[in-house]
């Protein structure tokens, strides 16, 4: 394990970092200079792999921390690596669970998974990082969805998830600032999910809805919590949609 030298470079911790949009978003401030905090739950050996790179690149400069978002000792996990550090700059809240919940059949096993990692896990983690982030006046950024704004058929509890996310944005912004910003970025169509991958009719479908014609990519999603996180200055409680104007034509 490598140790992070908190007096020379800024940290970031990003939660579900170790592939899709949250191993795009380490990349891109690993190459900007960060100090990289990878978590992840069950993805290990790609977060084994993406922590090994960035430390070939530059030494000492990538921790991993694995926890589940669903588990409070999982949080208080993260929050006692930070604190043994003694430094942290960046939260970004990435780390997410998705997948259909159609209301007549879905249930309290299913809602504490998605609550909890979309909204419960993200909060407890901010309140629990909070002084390190006041110490250096970071900021946060969390990743909410288009369909916090526009409810997804099929998928209420994730909806109502992703809506809670927003507020959190909001309220945690009143409460941490002015030392610390909060800001949210909020996905459109960027990546199939897992469980659609194969499902051309749906995909077809959700391409038809987006005005720029085209998924987004990864990156799209990392610059822009790149940007909120270290140049917005000026910018708190705000939640930005990247998603190829989407939802501006709903």
């Amino acid at each position: 394990m490598a140790n992070i030298d908190k007096d020379s470079t800024p940290v970031v911790l990003i939660t579900g970092a170790a592939r899709r949009i949250g191993a795009a978003t380490a990349e891109l401030f690993h190459s900007a200079g960060y100090q990289v905090i990878i978590h992840y739950n069950r993805s290990g050996s790609d977060a084994d792999r993406l922590c090994e790179k960035f430390n070939r690149l530059r030494d000492n400069s990538c921790l991993l921390v694995q926890a589940d978002l669903n588990d409070m000792a999982g949080l208080q996990k993260m929050i006692d690596l930070v604190d043994s550090l003694g430094r942290l700059d960046v939260l970004i809240n990435n780390a997410s669970s998705f997948y259909p919940t159609p209301l007549e059949g879905c249930n309290d096993q299913q809602w504490d998974d998605l609550i909890n990692s979309n909204l419960k896990g993200p909060f407890f983690l901010s309140q629990g990082l909070a002084p390190q982030l006041q110490k250096s006046h970071g900021s946060i950024v969390n990743i909410s969805d288009m369909h916090a704004r526009q409810a997804l058929k099929n998928h209420p509890i994730y909806t109502v998830a992703k809506a809670g996310n927003i507020a959190m944005t909001k309220s945690m912004a009143l409460e941490l600032a002015p030392n610390v910003r909060v800001n949210s970025v909020a996905p459109g169509a960027i990546l199939w999910p897992e469980h659609e991958l194969d499902d051309t009719n749906k995909q077809n479908s959700v391409l038809s809805k987006v005005p720029m014609g085209r998924l987004g990519c990864e990156a799209d999603i990392a610059e822009t919590v790149f940007f909120l996180a270290v140049n917005a200055s000026y910018m708190t409680g705000q939640t930005i949609a990247v998603d190829g104007g989407s939802s501006n034509s709903l």
